[in-house]
């Protein structure tokens, strides 16, 4: 219980240092979910499924591979798809050839 408590305590003193401006970015650590709503991302930006997998890079097959649920994203594309659900004309132009 003491190692719980412990580990506990380390994430708060990293919290309010990254919050105070104190902690080294180098070191923060990123969060990928363990799933997304692939189709609740896509529907968001008001693309088609072939417009969405064209302008972001998917597999169209994929695409609706993941929102049928007959496939996941692994943690990069879950990591893309949080991105472009918070960012997407930030990866649209980050992506143009």
């Amino acid at each position: 219980m003491s190692r719980i408590f412990d580990e506990i305590a380390e994430g708060l003193r990293e919290a309010a240092s990254i919050a105070k401006g104190e902690a080294d970015p180098s070191t923060y650590r990123v969060h990928i979910p363990a799933s997304v709503d692939v189709k609740a991302i896509r529907r968001r930006t008001g693309l088609t499924q072939r417009a969405f997998a064209t302008q972001y890079g998917f597999a169209l097959g994929t695409l609706r591979d993941w929102e049928q649920g007959r496939s996941n994203p692994d943690g990069v594309a879950r990591s893309l798809l949080v991105i472009i659900d918070r960012e997407p004309e930030a990866v649209a132009r980050a992506l143009v050839a």
